[in-house]
């Protein structure tokens, strides 16, 4: 098993240098972990689903300070540090949130992430033929039993993740059985849904369900199950793959809702259809000015269809115990319904770029360590929402349904659920700190070149 990095605080300096950075224009916020194909263009900022921006600069561009002090790195394995190393330059954002996770978790969460990246990578390169493709991602995950298998013919930027695969599978090998086994099941499963749907177009809302469940829900089932593994977490926060499941489909389907004029201006489509045939005769119709009201109408739908999962979400995050876990999980959860609650009715969303500010998205990630702050901050963009619900609204009658159940449930969990404030350690304060950050710095050296990219599209 890979020797556990030690507990140590975040480096007081480290955090000093993080927190002098200058603000430079305004940008898209940041789209999260895998970064390219299905599963990772569609995402937001966490592992469990994935999404770049397509203005980001080129793999390795940008470093994250390091976590780990020098002990730990030094007690480390040349091929762990590789990984590490594999993990900043392909992540970016999401880098600095596995290395705060405690202990051997940081590790098998790390050689998760890259697996899965390997495998979209596959998926997503195009120079590769269907018939050569459909089999590599059946296979995949067998490939992390052949201590030799690499693939060097992939032209996607990150193929190094591919070309040195046999880094990253004597890594995995290196883990404990119980990590193994989450991670063979969830690359073979995930394999089988990307070949399902490389020529299948996201028809039905169940269709949408599934696609999502591919992509993002069976990553947020082997991150719970990951969780367990660890002993960090109860085994029922691993057995309940329905809201692990939901947790995954949150994040996706905010990223896609709010992807819509991005997606269809490069010829993507992941809208399913049930929604938008109820509205236009093509989906990229619904960018068109005349058909705004209608457009509105199937993004409310949408946004009103992701909001279902949030009960599950709140009762996901009432389970967990470890900070560190806590943390990770819960960033991203915010981060989602503040950005559905900006695209619910917004014109924007078939104009241009709908963004959270960066501020607000700082201030996000440093509220949210804690179940009663979690549940505060779905409370407000639920009732943000609300205010916006419009009497003709064809979905109003679900949408209202929806926001009480929300509401309810956040109001029960909120008399049930001790506060985490109370006990926060002066470490996870600095971590939440230098994790706040890091994300204020990524998302401004980013800014600039986002808003160039809106520029030549006409934003």
């Amino acid at each position: 098993m890979a020797g556990a990095c030690c507990k140590c605080p975040v480096s007081l300096s480290v955090l000093k240098r993080s927190l002098s950075v200058t603000q430079r224009g305004s940008g898209s916020a940041p789209r999260s972990l895998l970064q390219g194909g299905r599963l990772g263009e569609r995402g937001l900022q966490g592992c469990w689903a994935a999404r770049p921006s397509s203005a980001l600069r080129p793999a390795g561009s940008y470093r994250h300070p390091a976590f780990f002090c020098i002990s730990c790195q030094e007690s480390m394995s040349e091929s762990l540090r590789t990984c590490y190393r594999y993990l900043n330059q392909t992540s970016r954002s999401f880098a600095a949130v596995i290395q705060a996770l405690d202990g051997e978790l940081r590790h098998a969460v790390c050689i998760f992430y890259l697996v899965l990246r390997a495998l979209d990578t596959v998926e997503d390169d195009m120079s590769i033929p269907l018939e050569k493709k459909v089999p590599m991602l059946h296979d995949f995950h067998t490939y992390l039993y052949q201590a030799e298998w690499c693939f060097t013919e992939s032209q996607e930027k990150d193929r190094q993740v591919l070309e040195d695969f046999p880094t990253i599978s004597l890594e995995f090998r290196n883990l404990g059985q119980e990590y193994r086994d989450v991670i063979s099941d969830i690359c073979h499963r995930m394999g089988m849904g990307m070949a399902e749907f490389l020529e299948k177009k996201v028809g039905s809302m169940k269709e949408w369900d599934q696609y999502c469940h591919y992509v993002a829900g069976l990553v947020g089932i082997g991150l719970s199950q990951l969780f367990s593994a660890s002993q960090l977490e109860d085994p029922e926060v691993g057995r309940d793959t329905e809201l692990a499941n939901s947790m995954g489909l949150f994040l996706q389907k905010t990223n896609i809702i709010r992807d819509y004029l991005e997606d269809t201006l490069e010829g993507r489509a992941f809208w399913p259809q049930e929604a938008w045939s109820q509205f236009a005769s093509r989906q990229e119709d619904l960018a068109q000015p005349e058909e705004l009201e209608s457009a509105l109408s199937c993004l409310n739908l949408l946004v009103t269809d992701a909001l279902r999962h949030v009960p599950d979400v709140i009762s996901y995050l009432s389970r967990l115990r470890n900070q560190s876990v806590f943390n990770f999980c819960a960033i991203p959860q915010v981060m989602a319904i503040a950005t559905l609650s900006a695209c619910y009715n917004n014109p924007m969303v078939f104009q241009g770029v709908v963004k959270i500010r960066k501020g607000q998205a700082v201030t996000l990630m440093m509220e949210a360590t804690n179940m009663r702050a979690v549940q505060s901050i779905i409370t407000q963009y639920s009732q943000e929402i609300l205010q916006k619900v419009s009497l003709t609204d064809p979905s109003r009658e679900k949408t209202l349904h929806i926001l009480a159940l929300i509401r309810e449930k956040s109001s029960l969990s909120q008399s049930s659920v001790p506060s985490r404030s109370h006990h926060l350690s002066p470490m996870y304060l600095s971590a939440a700190m230098l994790l706040a950050a890091l994300s204020w710095q990524y998302l401004s050296t980013t800014a600039a070149q986002a808003q160039g990219t809106g520029d030549t599209q006409g934003h």
